[in-house]
């Protein structure tokens, strides 16, 4: 049987038990080949599917009036993209490949089965996509309230924070198939001033970069210089309901 990214995110958070696993395999159970640069959906299709990410990174964006792109949210293999929009008849936003990937797409309506069945997995699906809106609070604090240099370095400390999710025992190594526009678009930076503050980091010696690679080697000063919070490596559940 293939290794689940979805049970091991959720896995992270609060024990999976035989019978939450059987939920949350049923949303693997289909799967679909992604290549780079295809666009799943389209913003404003309706809202008849959610997707786990399997392998691969996706993200989920916008054109604003004068054609430019705000990139929302990066999704990372175990995350389910499209609980923003299970309270929406159409979506909120599209939704791209950045990398060549697997989707496992599953029907709005399978959710019903988890909330019925499951309390603590519904807890906690509600918690993370409080996560996600969290997240979403921050970038709009630090593309209003922080120079270039700090935006870089906070994207590259959420992404970090993300990956060890499902990727415990990584360090701070790790590999970026973003391109440098990609990121100027999540963090209203163009590709030319993302270069060079990418550039001004490693000359300050926070990070080393590996072509596509970088290691963050002066994390901690990282986060000092942007007071970042990692807002995926501790859920609240002790409200969760108890299971019996």
């Amino acid at each position: 049987m293939s290794r689940s990214c979805l049970i091991e995110k959720i896995g992270y958070h609060i024990p999976i038990g035989d019978a939450d696993a059987r939920l949350l395999a049923r949303m693997e159970e289909e799967t679909q080949n992604v290549r780079a640069k295809t666009v799943i959906r389209e913003l404003g299709d309706p809202v008849e599917r959610l997707y786990v990410v399997k392998s691969g990174w996706f993200y989920s964006y916008m054109y604003l009036p004068n054609g430019s792109r705000q990139i929302l949210h990066v999704h990372y293999p175990g995350d389910i993209v499209g609980i923003p929009d299970i309270a929406f008849l159409r979506t909120s936003a599209a939704l791209a490949a950045a990398t060549d990937g697997v989707l496992c797409p599953f029907p709005k309506s399978a959710l019903d089965e988890v909330f019925v069945r499951s309390p603590r997995l519904s807890a906690l699906l509600f918690s993370i996509g409080m996560v996600e809106h969290a997240v979403l609070v921050d970038r709009i604090r630090i593309i209003s309230r922080m120079r270039a240099r700090e935006r870089v370095i906070h994207f590259l400390l959420e992404v970090v924070s993300r990956l060890r999710v499902t990727r415990r025992e990584m360090g701070g190594r790790f590999d970026m198939p973003l391109s440098q526009e990609m990121i100027g678009d999540a963090i209203g930076l163009t590709n030319v001033y993302v270069s060079r503050s990418l550039k001004q980091m490693q000359a300050e010696g926070m990070i080393v970069r590996h072509g596509r690679g970088i290691d963050l080697v002066g994390e901690e000063a990282m986060k000092k210089a942007v007071d970042f919070e990692d807002r995926h490596f501790k859920i609240d559940t002790t409200w969760f309901p108890r299971t019996d």
